[in-house]
Formats: structure tokens, sequence, C-alpha cells
């Protein structure tokens, strides 16, 4: 039975566009752990647009399941996780003036720099992913630089604008998701999932846990977060 993890990174944007105090992202964690979330996951970007370095410290001292830390592959970020210690890191490609993040890594045409960061991390006890396309190259070599799992990039399904395209998209998951398998890699995926198409997904099977954010905190603005969470972890652990 797949698992949920759910970001809240959306209700640090609420925040930040305030400069206050609140909501606290870390308030939002205990009441998603408390609906039955399996998992917490947090992006700490080099720009801190939303989480902050504080967000973190108290998330990782008061996570009863899993806490998740996204970030991108830099001696800053990694020297933050050696210091806090994470149950997982997933590494993520990032560039200042997107929205959020716009695809998956590119671990081929970075392997030189990745493999001494993912080698520290694993060193130190944590979980690493890499946030992957659908692609069998990019599945494999995350093996080939240390990594213990994938998270496959399911944003392309998402935003699929036709039937046609979206059953395209849908087969590239279906056969990244056996790649990662015979790669020995965990596989997880996310990425503009929502209360709608993460159905077919979950159908596939094979994946160990789904990442999901902003469809859970819009859902919870109208619903409530307890519902917004309970729903969700439904869909995928049927």
């Amino acid at each position: 039975m797949a698992k949920l993890g759910v970001n809240v990174d959306h209700i640090a944007t609420v925040r930040q566009a305030r400069g206050t105090i609140e909501p606290d992202p870390v308030t939002a964690a205990l009441l998603a752990e408390l609906a039955g979330a399996d998992g917490i996951t947090v992006h700490l970007r080099e720009d801190r647009r939303h989480i902050q370095d504080r967000d973190v410290e108290i998330l990782r001292a008061t996570v009863q399941t899993r806490l998740n830390l996204e970030m991108a592959a830099t001696d800053e970020m990694v020297a933050i996780a050696e210091r806090l210690l994470p149950d997982q890191v997933t590494l993520v490609p990032e560039k200042r003036q997107e929205l959020t993040t716009e695809g998956g890594l590119d671990v081929i045409g970075n392997a030189a720099q990745l493999r001494p960061y993912i080698a520290r991390l694993g060193q130190a006890g944590i979980v690493v992913s890499l946030f992957v396309d659908p692609d069998a190259a990019q599945i494999k070599a995350s093996r080939e630089v240390g990594g213990n799992a994938v998270e496959i990039h399911t944003g392309t399904y998402c935003d699929a604008p036709t039937e046609a395209r979206r059953a395209t998209e849908l087969e590239k998951i279906r056969q990244a998701i056996s790649c990662g398998h015979e790669s020995a890699l965990v596989v997880n995926a996310g990425h503009g999932l929502n209360y709608r198409n993460v159905r077919e997904v979950v159908a596939l099977g094979g994946v160990e846990e789904y990442n999901i954010g902003h469809a859970i905190i819009s859902r919870a603005l109208l619903v409530g977060l307890d519902r917004a969470v309970r729903e969700m972890a439904t869909l995928v652990r049927c």
C-alpha cells in the first residue's frame, strides 16, 4: 500500500507573503500527521522563498513520521542536511526564476557533481532520492551515482492538454516505475498530482510514496487540512 508524504511548502508561502509568523508550516505538519500523513516534505530553497531554516530545524525535532528534505545539490544544503539529519533528502533541480520545480534533475549531465554529495549524505545515514523525469537513462544513472530512490516527476502527465498525450505520459510513468525497480531503487512519485489525476497513477502500482503539496493545501483552504489529507490518503492507498 502506497504512502502519502504531505508537502507543507505552500503554508510557508502564505506566511512569507505577509512576512509574519502565521500560518506556521510546523503546525500544519503536525495536523497532517494527525490526519494520517506518512511523512512530511519541505523544500529548503537557496533563496528561502518559503520554507526557512527555522522551519526545518523545528520539523526535525517534532516530525513523528518521516521528514523528507528537498534541496539542491550544493555545499550549503548538504551541510545543513548533515547537521539536521532528515530521514530522506530528495535532490532536485533549482532555478531562482521558476515558480515551482519545472522538471527532473539531469543526473547524467551532473553525475560528477552529484556523486560526492550523495556519498556524504549516505555516510550520514540519510536516504537519498533523486527527482527525475520518467526517463530510463536518468533512472539508471540515479543508481549509478549512489542514489537509494527516485521520485518520478509526474508534472508532464498532470499538465497534458489532451487525453492522447495524457495516455502517452502515463505510459512513460509506468515504464519508469518498472525501470526503477529493475535498478533496485525505491520508487516515489510527485508533482502536479491532485484529487482527480492521482487515481490513474496509483492504478499503475509500484510506487512507494506520493509526495503531494499544492493540491492538498489548496483543498485545505476550503475543507480544512484534516479532511484534505484524509481524502488524499484514501486515494493513494486504495
